[in-house]
Parts: structure tokens; C-alpha cells; sequence
């Protein structure tokens, strides 16, 4: 894989930290803005929704401007929207930060999307998804646990520090080494943006965009509050937070890695075979979360199923847009937080009923379910991958 691709995976790790991190950061901040955990979780959909929001809108400001100074702007812009929040003491303040820094992150990922697809050959798309998308399951990894850890010891307040000052290599290494513009071609010399708009017309694209949405949502309702479940449900000490993350994460990779290497030619093989046992997973993560062993495996197991299912989704994105090059990483950045929206606001409505912290896992299973259900009439869609009708 070419080396600035690496440099957009380096930027994706920094963003990416700061996305999860909350998931073990929750109880902490809600109890120093006295606010409950469940609205604290708001701060995740507010992220999501930036990112909905500025996906298509940073796609087309950044439309005709080089990709250096684009991705620069962006990971710039977010730096400082992590400054902002570790130094706020307004729970308002912090949503408005996380709105803004969601809209540098669709930016950046918008364009990175699509420049990371035109480094390589283009039947080998998913390949390169799977190393960019890596930088946000080795923040999983790496990062997201030792922002727990480090909140643990020093506060909510010294991660978001550490996550702005993550930010700057990242910008030196796309300063450094990331191309001038977003592809071998001008984009000023492809299609208009009417016809790249008019790609959202076509049902395969909007089939492949309301799965990926699902699937993500699924993956957001359980992985935003494994906190409360570690501690409460497990009944673990609060440092065994991280290493639940570490563990989802770790399967994360796993997940992004095999499917990286299926996607561009298997991607049927990898949601007839991944969906039905990332459904059948959550609900059993649900009755046996109270057992540790049980729930660290668990963990591992549905980390890798749904960035595996998750991440092939998102590549079979990028191939029906293939007639929209500078908008197809926006409609891919869509579909993930339309579901990373949805995802947390639909478990947090269950945290008050019967099965209190373990509500966000069954209803990842009931999202994962809605996926299957829309997936089924149309696994013949599903199953005749498209790399071969790229259009470049």
C-alpha cells in the first residue's frame, strides 16, 4: 500500500480516539457536569450528527481544493474543538464542541475516503479501506483504552487534552507526505455535482447506505455503554473498562483486516456468513454479561463481526457511488453516523426499562435483526459484487 496512505490512517487513529473514547469516559463526565449517563451518551449523537451533516457539506466546499490542504484544515480544526472542550465546564458548551469537531472529522474522512480509493488500483478498494479504517480500530486498541485509563487517573478533561495534542503529528505526516490534490485527475474534471448528486437515485446505493447505517447503529448501542455493564452488570473494577475496550478493539482489527482482504470480491460471502452470527451474538453477550470470562470473549467476538460486516458494507458504498468520485466517501461517511447517531439515542432509551445497563445489547440485536430483514429480499443485490464495473 502507498506510503500516503499510511499518513491518512495516522489521522484516522487521532480522530478515531477521540470518537470512542467516550464509551468509557461517560460516567465520569456526567457526573462532573451533573448530568445522568444517559445524557451524557447525547455527546455521541451529537458527534454522529455533525458528521451526518457535514459529510455532504464538507464534500462539496472541499470539492475543488487540493487534498493537503483540505485534510490539514480539517485535523487542524479539530485539534482545537478538543482544546475547547477539556477547558468548558457548560455540558452545552461540550455538545457544541462535539458538533464542531464532527464536522472537521466528516471533512477530513469525506476526502480521505475517496483519495485513499484513488491510491490504488480499482479492484483494490476495500484493501485500502481496510488499512485507513484500521487507524480507527487500533485507537480502540491503543487509543480509546489508555484515554480511559489516562481519565481514570487525571480526569475526563486530560484525555480531550490528549486528544487535541494527538491531532498535530497527524497534521505534520499530511503536511509531509499526503498528495496535492485527491486523485490522479483534477476534480474539476469529473462529473458535476448534480450528476454526483443524482448517484443517490440508484436503489443498490441506498440499499448498501440503510445496512451500513443499521449495522453501525447496532455497533454504537452496545459499544457506548460497555462501561456501565463492566461495572455494574459484570461487577469489574473500573480499569477492567479498558481492557474490555482493548478487547472489542483488538476484534476490531481482526474484523477490518479479514474483510479487507473479501470485500472487493467476497463482500456477499462476508454478510451472508457475518450477519446472522453478529445477530445471534449480541443477545448472548446480553444474558451472559455477568460472567467475566464469558463477557470478554464476547467482546472480542462482536468487535470483529461488526467492523468486518460494517467496514465490507462501507466499501460496497464506495463501488455503487463509483459515478460520484467526490462524493461517494461522503455518502460512506453518512451511512456510518447516521447509524453512530441513531445507535446510542435508541440505547439509551433502554437503560430505564427491566433490563436497565443491559438494554444497549438487546437492542444491537433488534438492529442487527431490522438489518437482516431489509438485507434478506435483497441478498441477490448483496451478492453480485460490483468491483469489476468500477468506473474510473
Amino acid at each position: 500500500m502507498p506510503f500516503p496512505l499510511y499518513l491518512l490512517t495516522l489521522a484516522v487513529f487521532a480522530m478515531g480516539t477521540s470518537e470512542f473514547m467516550l464509551a468509557g469516559l461517560l460516567p465520569d463526565i456526567a457526573s462532573d457536569l451533573g448530568v445522568t449517563v444517559g445524557t451524557a451518551g447525547v455527546l455521541t449523537s451529537a458527534f454522529a450528527i455533525g458528521m451526518i451533516v457535514g459529510a455532504p457539506l464538507m464534500a462539496v466546499l472541499a470539492r475543488h481544493w487540493p487534498a493537503r490542504s483540505s485534510l490539514l484544515g480539517f485535523v487542524l480544526a479539530f485539534s482545537a474543538a478538543h482544546a475547547v472542550s477539556a477547558a468548558t465546564s457548560s455540558f452545552a458548551v461540550l455538545c457544541a464542541t462535539r458538533v464542531v469537531a464532527a464536522l472537521a472529522n466528516a471533512g477530513f474522512l469525506a476526502v480521505a475516503l475517496t483519495t485513499a480509493t484513488t491510491l490504488v488500483p480499482a479492484d483494490k478498494k476495500g484493501r485500502a479501506l481496510a488499512v485507513l479504517l484500521s487507524g480507527a480500530t487500533v485507537a480502540t486498541i491503543a487509543g480509546v483504552p489508555g484515554g480511559s485509563v489516562l481519565g481514570t487517573f487525571l480526569g475526563w478533561r486530560a484525555t480531550f487534552w490528549a486528544a487535541a495534542v494527538l491531532c498535530l503529528p497527524a497534521a505534520v505526516g499530511i503536511l509531509i507526505g499526503s498528495p496535492t490534490r485527491r486523485g490522479q485527475k483534477n476534480p474539476a474534471d469529473g462529473p458535476p455535482l448534480r450528476a454526483e448528486l443524482a448517484q443517490l437515485k440508484s436503489p443498490r446505493l441506498l440499499l448498501v447506505m440503510l445496512l451500513g447505517a443499521l449495522v453501525n447503529a447496532a455497533t454504537f448501542a452496545g459499544f457506548t455503554f460497555l462501561a456501565p455493564v463492566v461495572t455494574g452488570t459484570a461487577g469489574l473494577g473500573e480499569l477492567w473498562i479498558s481492557v474490555v475496550l482493548v478487547l472489542f478493539g483488538a476484534g476490531s482489527f481482526v474484523g477490518v483486516t479479514v474483510a479487507g482482504q473479501l470485500a472487493d470480491q467476497r463482500s456477499g460471502l462476508v454478510i451472508a456468513v457475518g450477519g446472522p452470527l453478529l445477530l445471534i451474538g449480541w443477545p448472548t453477550l446480553a444474558v451472559l454479561a455477568d460472567r467475566p470470562v464469558a463477557l470478554l470473549t464476547l467482546v472480542f467476538v462482536q468487535g470483529a463481526l461488526s467492523f468486518a460486516l460494517g467496514s465490507t458494507l462501507i466499501t460496497r458504498v464506495l463501488y455503487e457511488a463509483a459515478g460520484a468520485p467526490a462524493m461517494a466517501g461522503s455518502y460512506a461517511t453518512v451511512a456510518l453516523n447516521v447509524g453512530a447517531a441513531t445507535g446510542p439515542l435508541i440505547a439509551a432509551s433502554t437503560l430505564s426499562a427491566a433490563v436497565g445497563d443491559l438494554g444497549p445489547l438487546w437492542a444491537s440485536g433488534l438492529l442487527v435483526a431490522a438489518a437482516l430483514l431489509v438485507a434478506f429480499p435483497s441478498r441477490g443485490v448483496l451478492a453480485a459484487d460490483r468491483s469489476s464495473e468500477v468506473l474510473q
